[in-house]
């Protein structure tokens, strides 16, 4: 056999597998998160984008967090609404693999980012004299170009290693996107290396990044108590909260997704988890962002104050 000989050309997503009519409820239901998931990554992004006072590095890396959300949300959300309200629930094999290419890149993305965002917090709260010469525009630049090519270097391995597999069925993909896992089931030929490399992959961009999050905040914790000002206090830990929301729900998610053992979960739990990982986290971010930071709330109100004049 060929190892490098593909034998089918399309699959068929199972999606949720539910009565039609309750597919055309969570077409209704998807949609609605989906646009909210625009909606608020767009006015997060307008807002840092139009309101000089957030031309910061804080405010730059959120601006790029949005990005990445509205990204990775779009990599598998239309193709699932599509298949919601279509009889065939079809797609070709090169789609297929460029959205697991896709989703891969832009979720490791989103881990190297946040560990980002907590190092921007940790040099603003326990070094604030030197802020400004460590974060400076050239630094963040470079630091969100190194999540962004480092992330999709790493998906492409991944993906080659799909590659040089053989796929001759089943054609189904019991999930509602072309989740990696699933892509394995396909292959007819030894898939012990891909698993390997992809558990490696989650280890280093889930447990290592979780770390270093975990590290930075005990010691933005103990700067944090350290501040005489209970309105600077009162600031610090408010910025901090919404990070670790975000860290909270990403990391969470993911780790159980990715490194809990495979008899732990059902199929259908694991599509849940990914739907959370897919488009609830992408939406409740800008959310988490805009109730918890005054400067954000202060910024939409000046801009509704400018619409209003």
């Amino acid at each position: 056999m060929g190892s490098n000989q593909t034998w089918i050309s399309e699959v068929i997503l199972l999606g949720f597998q539910v009565d039609p009519e309750l597919e055309v409820f969570l077409f209704g239901f998807f949609l609605l998160f989906y646009s909210l998931t625009l909606m608020g990554n767009g006015v997060i992004l307008g807002l840092i984008c139009l309101d000089s006072r957030l031309h910061t590095p804080m405010y730059f890396f959120l601006s790029n967090l949005a990005i990445i959300d509205i990204s990775y949300a779009s990599s598998t959300v239309p193709k699932m609404l599509a298949n919601l309200i279509m009889q065939r629930k079809t797609i070709s094999f090169a789609p297929c693999i460029l959205q697991t290419f896709l989703y891969l890149a832009f979720a490791v993305t989103e881990c190297m980012s946040l560990v980002v965002m907590s190092y921007d917090r940790y040099v603003a709260i326990c070094h604030p004299l030197y802020y400004s010469v460590i974060m400076s525009w050239r630094v963040c630049t470079v630091l969100a170009a190194t999540c962004w090519i480092f992330s999709f270097l790493l998906a492409l391995v991944h993906i080659s290693l799909i590659l040089r597999l053989p796929f001759c069925g089943p054609q189904k993909i019991n999930h509602f996107f072309c989740q990696i896992i699933s892509v394995f089931k396909l292959a007819c030929a030894d898939i012990k290396l891909n698993q390997i490399v992809l558990f490696v992959g989650s280890v280093l961009v889930l447990v290592g990044p979780l770390g270093l999050v975990l590290l930075s905040y005990v010691r933005i914790l103990a700067a944090i108590l350290r501040i005489q000002s209970g309105e600077g206090r009162r600031k610090a830990f408010s910025t901090c909260s919404s990070h670790l929301c975000v860290v909270g729900l990403f990391f969470g998610s993911a780790i159980v997704m990715y490194l809990a053992p495979k008899s732990s979960h059902s199929q259908e739990q694991r599509k849940i988890l990914s739907l959370f990982y897919s488009l609830f986290n992408p939406m409740l971010n800008p959310l988490i962002y805009s109730l918890r930071n005054a400067e954000v709330k202060g910024a939409l109100k000046r801009f509704l104050e400018k619409r209003s004049l």
